[in-house]
């Protein structure tokens, strides 16, 4: 099982391991099955050969084909007919019961599992290897099943919790919803704990949404959260520890008169969700929350409620924040930023009354119902008048920046006391079909746990970062120092493994050819621009990760992580970061595009991207972390022992140099099931 083992660190024996998987594959029977098929009556004794071979393979390794495959695992032929009904009905979950898109957006025709569809036509026929492969290293997941939006993040008597909405009853969203709990020391090693809440009253029959915890000042915990009503209306409810004295957190009660907010006047019964954590205003000594909604122009706007008790809220008179034609603003937040901590957001409003904190901002960030991204601004908060202002109305929330340019939504921080900073989660869905989730068993991962501070260098926009933990995963490396490639190509990287990688690089272009690229390169956009393979003078170029390693060019598996830069008709560069997934896997059923967007890069700066790379994840920093970008892949060949990592220079006219490359492999996190004692 060479993919998760690292040289120079040890490995917990299996049984303390919970998956619902077979092994996987060692290095030599990956190979086997990763490289493409070949079809004539030259090769036909041999494939009967070769089949026989990996069939005793399979058996002894405990993997099976496609048509033996575990209930557990995938999906069984006997139990195809269940699947393909529960797929006919998806190409919609989430609006009809008030809630985001949950699909993955491949069209339901394909199915997208063992073989044709309904409608005959060829899906990819993953095998049970291949979908073992996707499952990540490091990132968090639960053991199976569903997830979505990270729930109430906080720290609580040395543990760190996050709770998660999770369906335990299969791999694909439902309306019956439940808050999954793991506890952590680390941010990284988790421990599955049983479900804290599950929709069991009339309040939530329909979903226990998300929500956010509050710590008040003698230590108890609250927990505000959304309930969907047996009539599907969105209220507000409490729930709190069963014993508070529990570092665990393992029981939750739910308040015997919830709910403790119904959606107000002129209020969509099913656009009022997601309340933040509470922070404290002395001013007339309440808690504040917000709640996002929209209005019935389709504007998105955030609600401020303030209470004492969290029983009796009272509506804070106008509107925090309202912006035209942004929708539903789904788990809106609001907090501040500033230096290179992270800032409580009682604190902030304590000093701020006290006239200090005046190089303080304040983050509003919302999670776009319309288009599924999450959108940040930089403002000013001001809780006398119970606004906040965005310092630029050209980039207001929902039409401006952004935490992540590639698959990442329904985020949420909180504040880390233990180290005095900001940390954030995000959902990070599949773009497969929900016929390979079904088959998998599982859905969804969070993103690395990343620290977000303002970026005092531009002042107008975040910095994010994997918190420091994720280094401790870090065994092997290898310091690559400094390669000039030409335009127009390809260098393979010699690495040992190339599926759980942390990778840092610095490059830049001649300075002799970027003067001689004296043409306006204008318009271009990550997503309109052909990806990798849209070649300009100055670009693009970075690296291929999950590409295979035997070969490349045509139309071999690659995932490119690449800058371009581009000439602008003032004769200023403009630097574009980007992921291209259009090659990522040889399957047709899922989805594949081109994101990313342009990354303020300052006079005397390289060109810098952190890449982390574990599995079907792929989630890069650029500039320190002024723009990320993350994207799912499922390669089908670029697998196990196949997968390769290359430096790529596809621009027409410039060479480019890695001045720093340094590639540390990772080591698995290692999860583990819950026990009642620890």
């Amino acid at each position: 099982m060479p993919m998760e083992t690292r040289d120079g660190s040890s490995r917990p024996e299996p049984a303390s391991l919970p998956c619902s998987y077979a092994p996987l594959l060692d290095d030599a029977e990956a190979a086997v099955v990763g490289r493409g098929r070949r079809t004539g009556p030259l090769f036909a004794a041999l494939l009967l050969a070769l089949a026989a071979v990996l069939l005793a393979v399979a058996t002894l390794a405990g993997v099976r084909l496609v048509g033996q495959l575990p209930a557990t695992g995938v999906v069984m032929p006997d139990q195809l007919a269940t699947v393909d009904e529960a797929m006919s009905t998806n190409s919609s979950r989430g609006p009809e019961s008030g809630v985001s898109e949950k699909t993955s957006g491949v069209p339901a025709v394909h199915g997208g599992m063992l073989g044709a569809d309904a409608a005959g036509s060829n899906a990819f026929p993953w095998s049970n290897a291949m979908l073992q492969w996707q499952r990540t290293g490091f990132h968090f997941q639960p053991e199976k099943n569903w997830m979505n939006d990270p729930n109430g993040p906080v720290y609580y008597k040395g543990w760190y919790h996050l709770f998660y909405q999770y369906n335990p009853d299969g791999a694909i969203w439902g309306n019956k919803i439940a808050w999954g709990h793991a506890v952590s020391r680390d941010l990284l090693r988790w421990r599955h704990l049983p479900v804290a809440m599950f929709p069991d009253q009339w309040y939530d029959i329909n979903g226990a949404w998300s929500g956010s915890a509050t710590v008040l000042p003698d230590g108890r915990i609250v927990m505000l959260y959304t309930g969907s009503t047996n009539a599907s209306v969105q209220v507000q409810c409490l729930a709190f520890p069963s014993d508070p004295s529990d570092p665990l957190l393992t029981n939750w009660t739910k308040y015997e008169g919830n709910p403790v907010l119904y959606p107000p006047p002129h209020v969509g019964e099913k656009d009022f969700r997601d309340p933040t954590t509470a922070w404290y205003d002395g001013s007339d000594g309440m808690w504040r929350i917000i709640i996002g909604s929209k209005d019935e122009r389709h504007a998105g706007m955030a609600l401020t409620y303030k209470t004492k008790n969290f029983i009796d809220f009272e509506l804070v008179p106008g509107v925090l924040h309202r912006v035209p034609a942004t929708g539903m603003w789904e788990c809106i937040d609001l907090y501040p930023v500033g230096g290179a901590r992270g800032i409580d957001m009682t604190e902030a409003v304590a000093a701020a009354s006290n006239g200090g904190g005046g190089e303080v901002l304040h983050v509003m960030k919302e999670s776009s119902d319309d288009d599924r991204h999450d959108y940040y601004a930089l403002g000013r908060y001001n809780a006398a008048t119970n606004k906040w202002t965005p310092l630029d109305v050209d980039t207001d929330v929902g039409i401006g920046l952004r935490y992540d340019w590639g698959k990442f939504y329904a985020s949420k921080t909180f504040y880390d006391p233990a180290k005095k900073r900001r940390v954030l989660w995000g959902w990070v869905g599949e773009t497969d079909s929900e016929r390979a989730d079904v088959a998998k068993g599982w859905a969804s991962l969070q993103s690395i746990p990343r620290t977000v501070v303002l970026d005092t260098k531009t002042g107008s926009n975040l910095i994010q970062w994997p918190v420091v933990e994720v280094e401790t995963l870090r065994t092997n490396y290898t310091n690559l120092g400094s390669i000039t490639i030409d335009h127009s190509s390809v260098f393979l990287l010699s690495l040992h493994r190339a599926t759980q990688l942390d990778i840092e690089a610095s490059f830049r272009l001649d300075p002799l050819d970027v003067a001689a690229a004296k043409e306006a390169d204008v318009g271009y956009n990550c997503s309109t621009s052909g990806g990798a393979a849209g070649r300009g003078a100055l670009g693009p170029f970075g690296l291929l990760v999950l590409a295979d390693a035997r070969r490349h060019g045509g139309d071999t598996e690659q995932t490119a992580v690449y800058f371009y830069v581009a000439r602008g008709l003032d004769g200023g560069l403009r630097t574009h970061f980007c992921h291209d997934e259009s090659r990522s896997s040889r399957a047709s059923d899922i989805v594949k595009r081109v994101v990313g967007n342009v990354v303020p890069v300052l006079d005397g700066e390289a060109l810098s991207i952190r890449v982390l790379v574990d599995h079907s994840i792929v989630e890069s920093f650029a500039q320190g972390g002024r723009s990320t970008v993350t994207s799912r892949v499922y390669p089908t060949e670029a697998i196990y022992a196949n997968a390769g990592v290359y430096l790529f220079n596809n621009a027409t006219g410039a060479r480019v140099t890695a001045t720093s490359l340094i590639v540390h492999e990772m080591d698995s996190s290692y999860n583990q099931a819950y026990m009642a004692s620890l």
